[in-house]
Formats: structure tokens, sequence, C-alpha cells
């Protein structure tokens, strides 16, 4: 846990406190001591000082709406496990759940403490960063990457001086993302060094529950698709919004492939370009056809909009007046196709917009999928592109 614990087993709370204070005093003060904090709370301390954050007053909190709370709570994958993280993390002062923005979501504690924590804007909807209130676990975490445990003077506002604050980063266990961060707080004469240990299991608890979950919903998804796949014929994957693969017929296996998007395109390994078409709970994913391939229609007559049809469903696409240009120079370049330096050529009429190519391509590559193929840019195998207008 490295630098993680602000005390050690049978530290005296209040004289440690005493000291912190005189420590914080000095250093931001600019004064000598020949004492120093922790690094973890130097560096903090030095960041916070070149936002230029006040110790001496509550800096801004301006909590966000409700109707945000309650939005970023439906989107946020730790909703499924809050009951149990609140049934782990109990009899404590205060648990708060934050999500990767350091936005607060959601509190449990005593009534006493959660009054006394509003008084610090310490409530849902606020923003607990550094840059927002200065040097506090859950903030210092985020920058930090790794769990940070503070007590008293350690925050870098003095308001905050009479709590302690546990934090502890929770990621995705399927990608290592990060989806948030657990935090337990009270008043700080009553740390225990067992918080730190609380905190880390109710996280490792969670982030298995989430699994547990991701595992679950594709079991479900593979029950449901099943009298689908019976019929099917070829390779196929069946895939939840994510990409997440549930099922695999014909292909290698794969853990997860691009999202799904109604209406765009998509390569995946070993079954080239595909069109996703949607199921019930999630999306069947197969090859689009050698026999009839894509056939797409640019048409130039107004707006430019791009036709495409194949396997699935016709859909359209508008463009833009550059994407369509792309497209009809990737058109006529056929299988060979260009480089981003011919591109921006051929666009711009100089090699300095390499960069500007390959964005444009990115954008276009989301409004149309993939059709277009990269390395060098050529339109995919088995698209037939037709111009109009």
């Amino acid at each position: 846990m490295g630098d993680f614990n602000a005390i050690l087993p049978g530290t005296d709370l209040s004289r440690h406190a005493r000291d912190l204070r005189r420590v914080h005093h000095a250093v931001l003060s600019g004064s000598r001591t020949p004492l120093r904090p922790r690094a973890v709370v130097e560096r903090s301390w030095t960041r916070v000082l070149r936002a230029g954050l006040d110790p001496d007053r509550t800096n801004a909190r301006d909590p966000h709406r409700p109707d945000e709370v309650e939005r970023r709570r439906r989107e946020s994958p730790l909703h499924v496990v809050i009951d149990e993280l609140a049934h782990v993390i109990h009899d404590v002062a205060l648990m708060v759940v934050t999500d990767a923005d350091g936005m607060i979501l959601w509190r449990d504690g005593a009534p006493a403490t959660l009054r006394r924590a509003d008084g610090l804007g310490f409530r849902e909807g606020a923003v607990w960063t550094e840059s927002v209130v200065g040097t506090n676990a859950i903030g210092t975490a985020l920058v930090e990457a790794a769990p940070v445990q503070l007590f008293s003077a350690e925050h870098f506002e003095q308001v905050q001086h009479a709590w302690y604050c546990a934090a502890h980063p929770v990621h995705d266990p399927r990608t290592g993302e990060l989806l948030g961060i657990v935090d337990v707080s009270g008043p700080a004469l009553t740390l225990h060094p067992a918080i730190a240990a609380l905190v880390e299991a109710g996280v490792r608890l969670a982030e298995s529950r989430l699994w547990r979950h991701h595992a679950a919903r594709l079991d479900r998804l593979r029950r449901s698709a099943e009298h689908v796949v019976g019929t099917a014929s070829g390779p196929l994957l069946v895939v939840d919004d994510q990409g997440w693969v549930a099922h695999n017929s014909g292909v290698a296996a794969r853990d997860r492939i691009a999202a799904p998007r109604a209406g765009t395109a998509l390569a995946v390994p070993g079954m080239g370009l595909c069109l996703p078409e949607r199921l019930a709970e999630g999306w069947l994913v197969r090859p689009a056809g050698r026999a009839r391939g894509m056939r797409a229609t640019l048409d130039l007559s107004g707006t430019p909009v791009l036709s495409v049809t194949g396997e699935g469903e016709p859909w359209r696409a508008p463009l833009t007046r550059r994407h369509a240009e792309i497209l009809t120079l990737l058109h006529a370049a056929g299988r060979s196709g260009l480089t981003a330096g011919t591109l921006s050529r051929a666009l711009y009429g100089d090699d300095e917009h390499v960069v500007t190519v390959r964005a444009e391509i990115s954008r276009l590559r989301r409004a149309i999928g993939a059709l277009v193929a990269t390395n060098p840019y050529r339109l995919a195998d088995g698209v037939v592109l037709e111009m109009a207008g």
C-alpha cells in the first residue's frame, strides 16, 4: 500500500493532529520546519497551491442538480454494488461513492454525521477533486491513481482538519477502467488502523460482484439468443451493447469487439465486414455476405448522403462535404488506397495536414463504421461505392 496509511497502530491521534497542524501552517506559509508532510501529501499540496486554492476558506463546491446525479447513478456500473458496499462498510461514520470525475453519487452514514458533512459541502452532486476542494482523499486518489488515506491537517482546507478520510479507486474488472472512488470518512480522532483494510475489502467485493454481474448478463443474453443462433448459418457472434461476446460460432472466440451501432458497419477479425443486427437483448454480428457484399451510393446532388445496402436492413448516413470528398478520393484510388500524406495533399494542397486528415478519417468511420479501412485508407473489402448526383 506504500504511502497509504496516515497512522500506525498505537499512534497518539491528538498529538499527531497537533503536529500536523504545525506542519500545515509552516509549509503553506513558507516557514522553515524540521517536520515534513508525507510524500503523497506534499505532492498534493504543491498541485493545489499551483491551482490557486486558499487553505483558509471553504473553496467553492457548486453541487450539480439532482437530475444530473440521478442520470449518472443510472449510467454508473457501480449502482449494482451500492447495497453490498453499504452492508460491508457499516458501523463507520460515513461512506461515500463517487464516479470517475469525483462527483459524489451516493452517501450512507449516521444522520448526525451526514449533517456535519453537509456543512462541508460533502453531499451528493458535489465534485471532490483536488482542483475544487484541495487535498482530500477522493481527489488525491484520482490524481495518484492509488488508494489514499488522510488524517486531520493533511487536508489542504482548514475546515477539513477535523476529519479523516480513506479512499480507494474501484476499477472495471473487465477492462481496468476507473469507475469511481469508495471513501470512508469520519471525525479525525476516531480513525482506526483497520479502516484501511475495511475500505479495501469493500472495493475488492465490489469488483468481484461487478464481474459476476457481467458474467450473468452475458449468460442471459446467450440464452435469449438461442433461437436465433440455432437457425443461423455461417460464422457469427452474439454480443451485448458494449461489444462483449456472449456466444461465438464458426469464428475464433473473442472477449470483445467494437460496440455495435444500428446501421453502422464494423470490421471483426476473422469475419471481415459485418452489419450488426439488433436482438431483444443484444446484437447478432455476422459477415455482410460474400455474394452481395455491401453496395453504397454517395448522393452529391444536395447535402451529401451515403445509402448502404447489404445482407441487413438498408441504412443512410448524412455526411459533411469534407467526408464526401474523402470518400470520392478513396473511390477513385481503388484497392491500393491512399496514405494520410497523399490525402493531405489532395485535400489541402500540402503535406502539413496529416494530423487533420487522420482526425477526419476517425470522424468519418464513427459516422459510417468500417466501410473505410485503414493502413492505407481505402474502401473496405466487399464494399462497392457508386456516385450519384
